[in-house]
C-alpha cells in the first residue's frame, strides 16, 4: 500500500489591507489542481497574511505542485505589493517574509527540506531576491531566529513599534544562500526553511507598556530561561493590548496551554491581565483532513 506523501508550505505575506493584492496572490495557487489553500490568517493591525498550501509531493523527477504554486504565489506578491509603503506593528524582512514547509502525514522531512532548497533557488536567481535558508533546508540546520536577528527582524524601524517601508539596508550584514547580495527596498529579502510542525499561539496581553510584556514575552521563552522550544515575542496590537506571539517548536512537548498558563503566572507579577490566547493556524490533522475532503 502506498504512503500518502503530503506537505504543507506556510507563507507569510508582509499585507492583509489591499485585498487586490491578496486575490492575486490567491488566484495563483489555482493554476496547481493538487494544491490547495486550506487556512488564512489575516491581521490588519499587524498587516500580514500567512497562508497554510497544501499538496501531495510529487516523485522525484516530476514537477512539483506545492512548490510551483508556492513560487506563483511568491511572484504574485513581489509584482502587486511594495514593503516601501507598508507599515504594520508586525516584523517582516521582506515582501514575502517566510516560508516553510512542513511534512504531513508519512512524508519524511527530507522530502519537504529538498521542495524548500528547489524553490530558494527559483526565487534567488529567477526572481533576484536575496533567499535564506534554515532548518532542515540549511546544511548546517541555521536557526529561523539567528537568521532574523542578524538581519535586525526583532527592531523596530519606525515610532509607535511599527515597522515602516524597506527596513533591509541594500547591503546585506548576512550572505544570502541563493539569489543578489543586495537587498531593495522594494521586496526586501525572503526566509526559507523546513522543520518538523511548528504551531503559532498568540496571547493578549492586557497592557499598554511594551517593556513589561518584553519582560514577560521573554521569561516564557527557552531563550529566556522559561519554557523550552517556545520561542516569544512582544508585538503591539490594538488599543490597550499588546501580543505575546509565540513559536511552540514542539507543540508535542510545549502545548498551548502550558503557555498560557505560564504567561498568566508572569502576569500576575507584573500586575497585568491576560486574555484567551489562540492559534494561528488549524491543527496539523484537521489540514491533512481538510485537504482530502477536497480531492
Amino acid at each position: 500500500m502506498l504512503k500518502l506523501m503530503l506537505a504543507c508550505g506556510k507563507v507569510y505575506i508582509s499585507e492583509s489591507r489591499n485585498k487586490a493584492a491578496l486575490e492575486s496572490i490567491e488566484a495563483a495557487v489555482k493554476l496547481f489542481p493538487e494544491a490547495a489553500i486550506i487556512n488564512k490568517f489575516e491581521d490588519e493591525i499587524y498587516n500580514r497574511v500567512g497562508y497554510t498550501v497544501v499538496s501531495k509531493l510529487a516523485p522525484q523527477g516530476q514537477q512539483c505542485p506545492l512548490k510551483n504554486a508556492v513560487l506563483g504565489m511568491v511572484r504574485s506578491a513581489l509584482d502587486t505589493i511594495d514593503l516601501q509603503s507598508h507599515s504594520g506593528t508586525h516584523p517582516r524582512l521582506g515582501v514575502v517574509d517566510h516560508i516553510c514547509f512542513h511534512p504531513l502525514a508519512a512524508t519524511p522531512l527530507d522530502d519537504v527540506a529538498g521542495t524548500a532548497k528547489s524553490l530558494a533557488a527559483h526565487v534567488g536567481s529567477g526572481l533576484q531576491v536575496p533567499t535564506f535558508l534554515y532548518g532542515a533546508a540549511h546544511r548546517e540546520g541555521r536557526s529561523l531566529d539567528s537568521i532574523r536577528r542578524e538581519l535586525g527582524y526583532f527592531r523596530p524601524n519606525s515610532s509607535g513599534n511599527q515597522w515602516a517601508g524597506g527596513s533591509i539596508s541594500d547591503a546585506l550584514l548576512l550572505k544570502p544562500d541563493e539569489g543578489p547580495n543586495q537587498a531593495t527596498q522594494s521586496k526586501g529579502v525572503i526566509v526559507i526553511g523546513a522543520s518538523r510542525w511548528v504551531d503559532n499561539y498568540n496571547i493578549p496581553v492586557f497592557s499598554n507598556d511594551i517593556n513589561v510584556v518584553r519582560g514577560i514575552a521573554k521569561r516564557v521563552s527557552g531563550r529566556g530561561g522559561g519554557l523550552p522550544s517556545v520561542q516569544s515575542m512582544a508585538l503591539a496590537h490594538s488599543g490597550g493590548i499588546i501580543e505575546v506571539a509565540c513559536n511552540l517548536l514542539e507543540p508535542s512537548r510545549v502545548s498551548g496551554i502550558q503557555v498560557q498558563l505560564e504567561v498568566e503566572r508572569l502576569a500576575r507579577e507584573e500586575g497585568v491581565s491576560v486574555g484567551k490566547g489562540y492559534y494561528t493556524d488549524l491543527p496539523q490533522e484537521k489540514i491533512i483532513e481538510s485537504y482530502l475532503k477536497l480531492f
